[in-house]
C-alpha cells in the first residue's frame, strides 16, 4: 500500500517515521512548505518530497495519507485527498468547526473512503486492557470518569485553544469508556497566556447513563500529566497514558459484600482495599493506530475512531468553550 504524509510538524514527523518502518506499506511522498525539514526527513526515511501536497497526490497517487497540518487546513486537504480516491487519517481535532467536520464526513461517505481521526489514546495498550476489564464487569457499575491532561504551553499551536487541542482527547475517551453521549455540562475556561484562545478548561459532564465526568485540562502546568480514573462499585481503575500503566484500587467493602445476604448487598459501602498494578504489553500507540488505519484501508472497514467520533469530540470541546462561566449547557 502506497502511503504519504501531509504536514511535518511534531506529529507529522512521527507518522513519516512509522510509515517508513511498517512493512505493509511504502512511504512514497511527504509534503510541507518547510524545504529544510523535508530534506531532513527524506534523508532519514526516504520518499519523494513536495512543497505542494496537490502535486504529491497527482504524481504519487497514494492509497492512504495522513494529514497533520494546522487544524485550519484540515478541511481543504481532506476534501482534496478524498476526491482523489485516497483513504485519510486526519490528526485531531478533525476540523476547525462543526460544519467543516460534517463536510469531511459527507465527502468520505460519498467517495466510499476511510476517514479516521487521530484520537491516539484509544490505541494505548493500557486503555485497551482497561476496556477489556470493564467489559468483563470487573468494576461493576461506573460512577465517575476523571480526566487530567495537562502540559506546558506549546508555542507551535496558534490556531486553536486547549479545548480543541487537548480536551478533545479526553472527551473522546470519556465517551469511549462511558459508552454514552453527554446529557448536560458545566464549564469554566480561562486565558492566562496572553493569547486569543483558552488555555485552562474545567468541565463537569453528565452522560445519558448518569455517569459523571470531570475534565481538567490546561496548557499551564510545567510538566506533562496524562491520566484518567474510572470509579465504580468495586473500586477505581487509573491509567497513566504516558507510562502505559494500569492500576486498580479495590473497594474492600464491595468484596466483603459478596458473602452477605441480599439485604446487606443492597447497602452500598466503600472501604480501602488492595492496590494492583497490572502487566501491560507496551507498544507505541501511534504505531498501533497507523496499523489499524492501514488494515481498515485494505478492507474498507469502519475505523475505531470514525469521523463521527471526531465530530462529537469537537462539538463538545467547542460547546465547553462557549459554555464559559457558570452556564449549564444542554446537549
Amino acid at each position: 500500500m502506497k502511503v504519504a504524509v501531509i504536514g511535518t510538524g511534531s506529529m507529522g514527523q512521527n507518522h513519516v517515521r512509522l510509515y517508513s518502518d511498517i512493512p505493509e506499506c511504502t512511504l512514497v511522498g511527504i509534503a510541507d512548505k518547510d524545504t529544510e525539514q523535508l530534506a531532513k526527513l527524506k534523508a532519514l526515511y526516504g520518499g519523494n518530497i513536495y512543497t505542494d501536497y496537490r502535486e504529491l497526490i497527482e504524481k504519487e497517487k497514494p492509497d492512504a495519507i495522513t494529514i497533520a497540518l494546522p487544524t485550519k487546513h484540515h478541511l481543504q486537504a481532506t476534501m482534496d485527498c478524498l476526491e482523489a480516491g485516497i483513504h485519510v487519517m486526519v490528526e485531531k481535532p478533525i476540523a476547525k468547526t462543526v460544519e467543516e467536520a460534517k463536510q469531511m464526513i459527507a465527502k468520505a461517505k460519498e467517495c466510499g473512503k476511510v476517514l479516521q481521526v487521530g484520537h491516539i489514546e484509544r490505541f494505548n495498550p493500557a486503555i485497551t486492557q482497561l476496556k477489556e476489564r470493564l467489559a468483563e464487569g470487573q468494576l461493576g457499575k461506573i460512577f465517575t470518569i476523571h480526566s487530567r491532561r495537562q502540559s506546558p504551553y506549546p508555542g507551535r499551536i496558534t490556531d486553536v485553544g486547549v479545548a480543541s487541542d487537548l480536551a478533545t482527547h479526553e472527551l473522546d475517551m470519556m465517551r469511549y469508556i462511558a459508552q454514552s453521549d453527554v446529557k448536560t455540562m458545566t464549564a469554566e475556561v480561562s486565558k492566562v497566556m496572553n493569547t486569543n484562545n483558552e488555555d485552562i478548561v474545567f468541565g463537569l459532564l453528565r452522560f445519558e447513563n448518569n455517569i459523571l465526568g470531570v475534565l481538567d485540562v490546561n496548557w499551564v502546568t510545567p510538566t506533562k500529566i496524562r491520566e484518567i480514573s474510572i470509579t465504580g462499585q468495586n473500586g477505581m481503575f487509573t491509567v497513566d497514558y504516558l507510562n502505559q500503566n494500569l492500576t486498580f484500587n479495590s473497594n474492600y467493602a464491595a468484596e466483603q459484600n459478596e458473602n452477605k445476604s441480599d439485604w446487606f448487598k443492597a447497602k452500598f459501602g466503600v472501604a480501602e482495599g488492595d492496590f494492583t498494578r497490572f502487566r501491560v504489553e507496551k507498544r507505541e500507540p501511534l504505531r498501533v493506530e497507523i496499523e489499524s488505519f492501514l488494515e481498515c484501508c485494505r478492507s474498507n472497514s469502519i475505523p475505531l475512531v470514525t469521523g463521527e467520533d471526531g465530530l462529537e469530540s469537537l462539538t463538545l470541546a467547542l460547546k465547553i468553550v462557549a459554555c464559559g462561566t457558570n452556564c449549564k449547557c444542554k446537549r
